[in-house]
């Protein structure tokens, strides 16, 4: 296997390891595994968000704030999964234009803080960073950082990524079971009914195909991208492969990484390991963000100005992007990069409830998308795509939407390892509301 040299950049949010022997121990095993996915793959997707770009498809990035060992079943993977198709049907069907499907799953095992310790009742502790690195138990075994959790991430996103492979195209995605999508909590919300009539619409339009001798092979499987956050360094790099075919380097850990918004120094190693590789990359953009820093993004990460290479995820918050959102896309007009645009509602609209939970208002992410919308209606050009942090189950961890969650609710189901995430019926009625935005583009 080829060595990667990479150069000694200043690298932000990576945890202290305490044991640098044990740290060499884990990367040489993860140099010497498998690849998760292959860059044909990774290509394909590229064509795919090259398509987004365009505004000939939308793409929907959807999945966990932050993935747990303890939650890697089956059940739980086939309910977050449940909860992409059903918003990816609901935009397909309801604004005629495919959608590109990819899960934050197999590799979201590791987050951002914003500090290193954390303290509670004068203990204080290093701050809990994803299950990749240290445990959520607030006990000095827990959360010192073990490198070998490295390993074990790369051995559960296999576990996750061949469930989802066999499920996506073994038969559970064909359009035929979508009612089967519907099952449980979500069926007798507003939204869960307004999906099962527009799911009889759907079988009768297939009905009517079969009728005239057509069944396409697309009809019985879907195509599902997998994608995280590439956080820790010492588990990407590892896992950065030279393709045969070609020579240029691929990140294998994923089908598509981004770069968060405190990793995004433009001299900083993050943004030099995502320039290296040739997956489609993405980096998050906040309030802070100026025209400049933008263009440096796309010196360094699309110089040759590649359809579906780079995607600029905005999360601006609802009460900033109308304001701030205008500028940053002029920046990238006045050059001719194709860059794809998705907006991330969820992460600059947090706030803490009375009760200390943080919390997300369904109103927010909806007028924060609604906004994304207007202003690139405003500016002529594509609105590509939503990047959620959800989850299959009936948490209670995001407040509002059709017959929802109030405040009094939070501590009943609230179970997020981090950030709050809207639950099957929120994502489903946010779904609706999305494909009607894409419905009244033109």
């Amino acid at each position: 296997m080829t060595k990667i040299s990479w150069p000694d950049l200043p690298a932000a949010q990576q945890p202290v390891w305490p044991d640098a022997g044990e740290l060499k121990r884990a990367q040489e095993i993860l140099a010497s595994l498998p690849p998760l996915v292959f860059a044909g793959e990774c290509d394909e997707l590229k064509t795919r968000l090259g398509a987004a770009s365009l505004g000939n498809a939308f793409v929907l990035m959807g999945g966990d704030c932050a993935e747990t060992f303890v939650a890697n079943t089956a059940d739980s993977i086939r309910a977050r999964l449940k909860t992409v198709l059903q918003m990816a049907i609901v935009l397909t069907y309801g604004a005629s234009t495919p959608v590109v499907k990819i899960g934050r799953i197999a590799g979201q095992y590791g987050k951002p803080r914003s500090s290193p310790d954390e303290t509670i009742d004068g203990v204080s502790l290093p701050s809990y960073r994803g299950d990749a690195v240290n445990g959520l138990d607030f006990t000095l075994e827990s959360r010192t950082p073990n490198p070998m959790r490295l390993v074990d991430t790369y051995n559960a996103s296999v576990a996750t990524l061949n469930l989802v492979r066999a499920f996506t195209q073994g038969g559970y995605a064909d359009l035929r079971q979508v009612h089967s999508w519907n099952q449980d909590f979500v069926s007798e919300s507003a939204p869960g009914i307004r999906y099962e009539q527009m799911a009889a619409e759907i079988d009768r339009a297939l009905s009517f195909m079969t009728a005239c001798g057509a069944d396409p092979e697309e009809f019985k499987r879907a195509d599902f991208y997998a994608s995280h956050e590439a956080l820790l360094l010492d588990y990407e790099k590892p896992l950065t492969r030279v393709d045969s075919r070609t020579g240029n380097l691929y990140d294998v850990s994923g089908h598509f990484v981004w770069v968060g918004e405190r990793t995004r120094d433009i001299a900083g190693a993050h943004i030099d390991f995502v320039s290296k590789i040739s997956n489609p990359i993405g980096v998050k953009i906040g309030p802070k963000t100026s025209a400049n820093d933008i263009l440096e993004l796309l010196k360094k990460l699309d110089p040759n100005k590649v359809p579906g290479r780079l995607m600029f995820i905005t999360r601006m918050g609802a009460k900033n992007i109308r304001e701030i959102l205008p500028s940053l896309i002029a920046a990238v007009q006045e050059t001719d990069h194709p860059v794809l645009w998705v907006c991330d509602p969820m992460h600059g609209n947090t706030l803490e409830a009375a009760s200390g939970h943080k919390t997300r208002l369904l109103d927010d992410v909806i007028d924060e998308v609604r906004g994304f919308f207007e202003v690139h209606k405003s500016m002529g050009t594509h609105p590509g795509g939503i990047h959620i942090e959800l989850t299959g189950d009936d948490v209670t961890e995001c407040l509002g939407g059709i017959g929802g969650v109030s405040e009094s609710d939070l501590p009943f189901r609230y179970e997020t390892a981090c950030d709050p995430r809207l639950n099957r019926v929120q994502s489903l009625d946010l779904a609706f509301q999305v494909a009607d935005m894409l419905g009244q583009r033109s």
